[in-house]
């Protein structure tokens, strides 16, 4: 097998509670022809101090006021010289051999994407792993990875799932700076519908880090709504072009649908420009995500008033 060098882009801002175990993970990999470019982007905690507790020739770090992930990351991949790029956020964690496993899947494919399994963990303990399989954990053509992912409305792309070519990066472009939210979601819809073959390396996983206060992933506020709505349209738009037919038309109202279900009763003028993107996509078929308490409601009283009981609960 080559030896080709393999850059990790990792953004971090404010990360310093989690950033050594996942700077750790990525150092500790069997593959060791890496280097790991971490761009702290505004800091105001410990984590200047975090990294610079960790000694490893492979480890560069930028200090910079980017305001973005997407600026970060886009600011790390210039400055990587990799072949192979992985990007990483500052609190997840990955299985030993995951770089070596996912090379050997792509390393003669130049357009081919490798991915692998997922689950949750909670705090500080990756001891509470919950695997969480998909449909698409098999190798699939680019375009139908994206349908397959997608119709249920929960797709999963996280950046640490995904092992990318150089090449196809320069080709498609960087992350979209305008996004706040989600922009995960655009720049892999945009990878994958440029990609031949999503190869998947079962048995590594990424231990993706959930319920941390203010993470991205939670935030409800106007812009964060409105990062959301263009990144699904951005993002959407690229399977759409190559794909026109009714399987993509359909995940794709899902994805919609669904962000109308997550916002509901809030926003009117979003909830109904998606309404008529979905009308023109032919309809949804997607039903509501919640609790069972939820769905028990929904049964008597339709989604909407439910949806509204649940969120007057939350308050």
């Amino acid at each position: 097998m080559k030896t080709p060098l393999v850059s990790i882009c990792m953004p971090c801002h404010n990360a310093a509670k989690y950033v050594g175990q996942a700077v750790r993970s990525v150092l500790r990999q069997s593959w060791e022809n890496i280097e790991v470019i971490i761009v702290n982007d505004s800091s105001t905690d410990q984590t200047a101090e975090r990294l610079n507790s960790i000694n490893d020739p492979r480890m560069h770090v930028i200090t910079a006021e980017c305001g973005n992930a997407s600026a970060a990351r886009n600011l790390a991949f210039q400055n990587s010289r990799g072949d192979f790029i992985k990007y990483f956020d500052a609190d997840d964690i990955i299985t030993p051999t995951m770089i070596e496993s996912q090379l050997q899947r792509i390393v003669d494919s130049p357009g081919d994407i490798a991915s692998c399994e997922w689950g949750r963990f909670y705090g500080n303990s990756p001891n509470s792993y919950q695997s969480n399989p998909e449909s698409v954990w098999q190798d699939l053509p680019g375009l139908d990875w994206l349908i397959n992912a997608w119709k249920t409305a929960r797709p999963m792309m996280q950046p640490g799932l995904f092992l990318i070519p150089r090449d196809l990066i320069v080709q498609v472009g960087g992350w979209d700076e305008s996004l706040t939210v989600i922009d995960d979601f655009e720049f892999f819809a945009r990878l994958i519908s440029a990609t031949d073959i999503v190869r998947f390396t079962p048995e590594e996983r990424l231990y993706y880090r959930s319920g941390l206060a203010g993470s991205l992933s939670q935030r409800k506020s106007r812009a964060a709504v409105e990062s959301t709505f263009d990144s699904l349209l951005k993002g959407t738009s690229y399977l759409l072009k190559e794909k026109p037919e009714h399987a993509a038309r359909q995940s794709c109202a899902n994805l919609y649908q669904d962000f109308i279900h997550s916002i509901y009763p809030d926003y009117p003028n979003l909830r109904l420009k998606m309404e008529k993107e979905i009308q023109a996509l032919g309809g949804s078929n997607l039903l509501p995500d919640g609790p069972p308490n939820f769905h028990r409601l929904r049964r008597l009283t339709g989604w909407k008033l439910a949806r509204r009981i649940q969120k007057m609960a939350r308050r």
